[in-house]
């Protein structure tokens, strides 16, 4: 028999779809000429009705508003009475990936040529009041400290090993194992929450494309098959063969390698990008749109199961990705022609 929690919880969620800024907001608002103007177009969606209400002004008033703005929506999903455990457990394994994207940028500040990142208020250190510390931080040792205090322990032995340098290698060790561990624990869950075949093959697709991305990486930084080492298990379509094949090759190679497998396109298009702009942060930009794309065919059209929370999770953070962005260009007066590229739709 259908628990009723889930059908609930469901409809909750997919109601909460047509509230997010979506393509044809996102249309004009690269027509905008004002901040004003852009918030204007957003202001019948619930991010843009929140953002009304605040006095901002500055991109870092902006910039602070919308996280908080998604930290409140997962906080009020799950404070639901009838939430069921399952769907709970997918929210507060998926947020662990805001604490990893905030002990890598606390590493970088601590690199000789590192700067201070303001640090993402989500996840579980930041729920337990440690992420001002966390951005104080003047060694490794004070980090891991903080993951003991959160219950992180599966990340302090990855910190413990590898001490951070200025070698291109060092950095994809610690970032990818500190990725790998994260993925290992999101893999874990979808086996135990039901749904998994569905969980796992979206899952498996974002490690197949974020080990794109480490290959493309090391071929870039000339790690070469050092990098071997970096790549995460766990991936539903590229093996580990073709990976070690891959970091042999040179990047005007990878798409012809992928040939016949549905990541050739997002080869072709680092290929492309990178050959433009010589710019490493390129790969990232072309792997978080194919991500976005590739899951939302697999998850968008589940109901009724936990898979529903994983893609609203999805679903907001892509709106506030791509918020940034744009807010970003409008206040800093860069063409909007210009962002067009970076955001996921």
């Amino acid at each position: 028999m259908l628990d009723p929690r889930h059908a609930y919880m469901s409809a909750y969620l997919k109601g909460e779809e047509p509230k997010v800024v979506a393509s044809e907001h996102i249309n004009k608002m690269l027509r905008a000429s004002s901040l004003q103007d852009a918030l204007a177009i957003i202001r019948e969606t619930d991010v843009g009705n929140y953002l009304e209400e605040l006095p901002v002004k500055t991109f870092d008033d902006l910039d602070e508003a919308l996280w908080h703005y998604l930290a409140q929506c997962v906080s009020h999903v799950e404070s639901f009475k009838f939430l069921p455990g399952n769907m709970r457990k997918v929210s507060r394994t998926y947020i662990v990936k805001y604490d990893v994207l905030n002990i890598k940028a606390a590493l970088q500040s601590l690199s000789p040529t590192g700067s201070k990142k303001p640090l993402i208020p989500m996840g579980i250190i930041y729920n337990n009041g440690l992420l001002d510390e966390l951005s104080d931080v003047e060694n490794t040792g004070e980090i891991v400290d903080l993951l003991s205090q959160s219950r992180l322990g599966d990340y302090m032995s990855i910190l413990e090993e590898y001490e951070l340098t200025e070698e291109a290698k060092s950095k994809l060790v610690v970032e990818s194992r500190l990725d790998g561990q994260y993925f290992k624990s999101i893999l874990s869950m979808a086996k135990s929450v039901g749904d998994n075949s569905i969980l796992s093959k979206a899952f498996g697709i974002v490690i197949d494309l974020t080990n794109l991305q480490i290959v493309s990486r090391a071929i870039i930084d000339d790690i070469g098959t050092d990098a071997a080492e970096c790549v995460i298990p766990g991936g539903y379509m590229i093996s580990d063969k073709l990976l070690k094949d891959l970091l042999t090759s040179k990047l005007a190679d990878i798409p012809r390698k992928l040939e016949g497998g549905s990541y050739q396109d997002v080869a072709r298009e680092i290929l492309s990008s990178y050959d433009k702009t010589s710019s490493i942060t390129a790969v990232g930009e072309v792997i978080d749109k194919y991500k976005f794309r590739l899951v939302k065919d697999i998850l968008s059209p589940r109901v009724l199961s936990p898979s529903v929370m994983a893609w609203y999770l999805i679903l907001k953070e892509v709106e506030i990705r791509n918020l940034r962005l744009i807010l970003k260009a409008i206040i800093d007066g860069v063409s909007l022609e210009e962002i067009t590229g970076y955001l996921v739709l």
